[in-house]
């Protein structure tokens, strides 16, 4: 169970003497000697989506990125439903989704303290190294810091900062974000009152990587995301300026990266220190995963050689998103194959001889890629189950593909069919 922390109360009070939003309140809290990530290799890190709330979870926005679950007959935009039954009742927020005996569903609000911690208890229980915490720029307002979506946000990150702390893994911020001028400018604006103020960086729990925290940007040289080649290089220097940080800049790119010219190319050549292309969706059983990294990887790796950059491949354990896409498409997309799926993908992450992997996700049920504790026996609806597995078995299967990229003799959980 979560202590409250004297030092998190001082703090909140101080943020508010300061008229600062006491969310954006610096962590008071017990922390590591030491810093918890010194660098990324021989770590696996997960995304960590955290943009759940519920009625009744305090910041007054009811079910977001649930969907209708409190309608009547209810609807839902998630394809899993999480396992709460290790969850306190003060963490749980009831639906009107039923069960088959008439009982109404439940779900968590990221909102909530003692929900993240546990959340991070996981990731410490199965050796995950921690969480790249998600940080969509259309929900954040460095601006009006009062307003809901920049509340909970904030609310989020601020958990999982005490979280990390409490339980020795590693946060990094990941912006989800356009290029263009304006947005740029607002991620100078956050970056600067997260330092600043929250001071995120003054935590040893902050992840580090080339001897600088690492702060990451997912979205550049996507063809649906706004791109300015000034405000990017602009916003690239503000980041590498030792009073920001001076910071490791990852970027999440789509899979034809190496073979780009012009400014794009040159902004990655001179400020990515962390190429991590984009895997969920590219391929969607072992034939066609192999030919992806056949097709992209020896590229890829060549480059990051050449410039003495790092590679963070991404793998993820299955995709549906059917309830999200108003059953358009079909239920279960991409196969998890019992597990068999994720190995593979880690297998292949070591094949390549790389030692370091970011899993996409450890909470997104909204498209059937979570890792986390989630229901074999969902309430009435369609729903992805974990095919009989354990609730924890992806946790389970990654702490092995993590010991398999640290050692190179870690073998899939007994658990489950062989599927090859």
């Amino acid at each position: 169970m979560p202590v409250k922390l004297k030092g998190d109360m001082v703090s909140i009070v101080c943020a508010l003497s300061m008229g600062m939003s006491p969310e954006l309140a610096p962590y008071a809290g017990p922390q590591a000697s030491a810093r918890v990530v010194e660098s990324l290799h021989g770590t696996v890190m997960a995304g960590y989506q955290g943009w759940f709330t519920a009625k009744g979870d305090g910041l007054g926005m009811g079910f977001v990125h649930w969907g209708g679950v409190d309608r009547d007959p209810p609807t839902c935009t998630v394809d899993m439903w999480p396992d709460l039954s290790e969850y306190g009742e003060d963490e749980q927020f009831e639906t009107n989704f039923r069960y088959a005996d008439g009982s109404r569903a439940k779900v968590f609000s990221s909102a909530q303290p003692k929900t993240v911690l546990r959340h991070f208890e996981w990731m410490r229980d199965y050796d995950i190294d921690g969480a790249f915490v998600q940080r969509f720029t259309v929900t954040i307002d460095p601006d009006n810091p009062t307003g809901k979506r920049d509340r909970r946000t904030n609310t989020v990150l601020a958990n999982c900062i005490a979280a990390a702390n409490q339980t020795g893994r590693a946060f990094a911020v990941m912006y989800d974000t356009d290029f263009d001028e304006a947005t740029c400018q607002k991620i100078e604006r956050d970056w600067t009152r997260l330092v600043k103020k929250m001071k995120i960086l003054e935590t040893n729990a902050y992840m580090h990587h080339g001897g600088a925290p690492v702060v990451a940007l997912w979205g550049f040289g996507f063809d649906h995301r706004k791109f300015d080649a000034t405000a990017s290089r602009r916003l690239f220097e503000f980041l590498k300026r030792q009073e920001n940080g001076g910071c490791t800049i990852m970027l999440g790119l789509p899979n034809d990266w190496v073979t780009w010219t012009g400014e794009r190319k040159a902004l990655v050549d001179e400020f990515c220190d962390i190429p991590s292309p984009w895997n969920v969706g590219r391929y969607n059983d072992q034939a066609s995963m192999k030919a992806h990294f056949q097709r992209r990887w020896p590229a890829d790796l060549a480059y990051c050689k050449e410039k003495d950059k790092d590679y963070l491949p991404v793998v993820f354990p299955g995709f549906s998103w059917t309830n999200l896409r108003n059953f358009e498409t079909p239920l279960n997309q991409i196969p998890r194959r019992g597990g068999r799926f994720l190995w593979d993908q880690f297998e292949q992450v070591r094949e390549y001889g790389m030692d370091m992997a970011y899993v996409a996700m450890f909470d997104e049920v909204d498209e059937g890629t979570a890792i986390f504790k989630v229901s074999n026996n969902p309430p009435n609806g369609q729903f992805v189950t974990l095919e009989g597995l354990p609730t924890d078995a992806y946790l389970q299967i990654t702490r092995a593909g993590r010991a398999l990229l640290r050692t190179g003799s870690a073998e899939f959980p007994r658990f489950g069919s062989d599927y090859h």
